[in-house]
Order: C-alpha cells, then structure tokens, then sequence
C-alpha cells in the first residue's frame, strides 16, 4: 500500500501513462528502491573512490519546466559521510540542496524515495515538478530551520480563517453545501474538540472570525513542538487545503490521503456534480493536488524513524 501511494506521488501523470508492468520493471531495475521498510533494508553502497564531486538540485521558477539534460546514469544511495543520516548519489557524486549543502535524509527510505523520484527524470531533462519529495527534503533541511519562527506565525495568521470553520449560508441556493459540510466536516471539528479539549466556533462570513484563544494556542503549541520535517510537511498540506486543521488531522493520523481531497474539495465537487467537470481543468487541479497531499503523507510517513 504505501509503495503504492510512493510511486503515485513522484509524478502527476504516473498513474495514467506508466503501467503495472512497467513500474514493476522500474522498481526491480532502478538502483533507487521502493521499500520504506527500514528494518530490512540495506544501503546501497557505492563501489570505488570517493570524490568530492558533488551535484546541486536544480531549480527553476516555472511550473512544468524542464532544467538541463540528464547527466548522469546511476543513482543510489549511500550513508553519508559523517556517519549521520543517508545521502542520494548521482554516479559518484553526493546530491546537494539548491544552496550547495549535501543533503541528507534522515532515514534510508527518505534516501530511497527521492533517488526514485531522480531515476524517473528523463534523457531530454531534468523536470524539478515531478520531484515533490526532493522538493519537501530541501524545504526541511535548508527552509525551516531558519525561518521556523516566521513559518508558525504565517499558519496561525490563517487558523481564524481556516476552511473547516467557514459554513455556507442557510439558503436554497446554498443548501445543498451546507448539508455536505455537515456531513463531511462536522466529524473532524468533533474530533478537534475531543484532541484539544475547546469546540470551535462557525462562522458564515466570507473573511471568517475569531476562535478562541486557548484553541488557537493549542494548535500553535503543536507547531512550535513539530520536528523540522513534520513542520515542512504541515506547512506544504496547510497551502495546498487552505486549512491547518485538516493538516494537523493528517499528521494525526485523523485523516487519509483520499478523505483530505474529498475535504478540500467538497464545494468544487458539488459544482461539478451540477454543471460537469471541465476537461483540462478541473482534472489537471485534482491531480495537481492528489500530487501535494499524497507527497506530503509519503515523506512524513518515511522521515519517521518508527
């Protein structure tokens, strides 16, 4: 199952254009392998010299583009060289964070994912979009340690605003939201309350309200208590759901991957149960976000020790 979501993770267009046969075929030839079971798994040593050639993860501002041509054959994974953590290797050279410092997964299946993710990258260029772990790894390392403080203050300036806390009007024209938010989201603020001991308070208005105070510091006491990778790993699930609750409720344990996008987008969906999906639009955003929240669930399911 969790292979499953992995390799549905590494691309958006994955689950549509590459076969059972082949991903079986790419797992049992690719030195980056699929297994998360840290237990059984053995690193990938690389045989010969060491050097310090190193590579730096390419970056680009557009979404969709491709940087550079493939330059490299193998990949695979090896501890890194302080003993602390697992490195990604592209022939005999270390991969590196866009900053130019070696980067480091703090577990082997971590290490293995993401060498997946540069196995995939084609001979005509190297495409960063469909690298969203290597894309969360940097963040963890390079981003959050620095800007943790700032990155707390910026979640919890949405919390008043969050989506599960917005209600539809009681109307004819909106009955039908309201009933699937009743239905959908009810369960989660139940669970919030019974998790953090206050009951959140609805409200209609577009520019929502104000919770309470003892709530929003329990959430922000779970921030400030969140490792490096757990705080990537919120912060890129808050963006993608406009919602904090429903992060916090994933990293919990509270909520699956499907059950997060059915939140999400529950009055999108009700439009297109009424007036139909829109080709090239409304599918390219699910995918889009089955890509950012199943990524987020891999990475925080692999970067945990136990």
């Amino acid at each position: 199952m969790a292979s499953n979501i992995l390799r549905k993770s590494l691309n958006p267009f994955i689950t549509t254009t590459t076969t059972t046969s082949q991903l079986r075929h790419l797992s049992t030839t690719s030195a980056a392998a699929f297994s998360s079971n840290q237990e059984n798994d053995e690193p990938i040593l690389i045989k010969g010299p060491k050097t310090t050639s190193d590579v730096v993860m390419p970056t680009s501002s557009m979404t969709g583009s491709i940087v550079g041509r493939r330059f490299y054959k193998k990949v695979s994974t090896r501890e890194a060289e302080d003993g602390v953590g697992w490195s990604v290797m592209l022939d005999y050279r270390t991969l590196k964070t866009p900053s130019k410092r070696p980067l480091k997964c703090p577990t082997l299946g971590l290490a293995k994912a993401i060498a997946a993710e540069w196995e995939y990258q084609q001979t005509d260029g190297i495409r960063p979009f469909t690298m969203p772990l290597m894309k969360l790894a940097c963040t963890a390392l390079e981003r959050v340690p620095i800007t943790r403080p700032k990155v707390i203050e910026n979640l919890m300036k949405k919390f008043h605003q969050d989506l599960v806390f917005c209600r539809a009007p009681d109307g004819k024209l909106t009955r039908g939201v309201l009933d699937r938010q009743v239905q959908k989201i009810d369960p989660l603020l139940d669970w919030v309350e019974s998790e953090f001991g206050f009951k959140p308070m609805l409200y209609t208005s577009f520019f929502g309200g104000r919770q309470g105070e003892e709530l929003a510091a329990a959430f922000e006491n779970v921030l400030k208590k969140a490792d490096d990778c757990e705080l990537a790993a919120i912060d890129a699930i808050a963006s993608a759901a406009h919602s904090l609750v429903i992060a916090i409720g994933m990293v919990r344990g509270r909520l699956g991957i499907e059950e997060t996008i059915e939140l999400i987008r529950l009055e999108e969906d009700l439009q297109v149960d009424k007036w139909g999906l829109v080709e090239g639009g409304h599918d390219v955003d699910i995918a889009d976000l089955k890509v950012q929240i199943a990524s987020a669930a891999v990475f925080l399911g692999l970067t945990r020790r136990c």
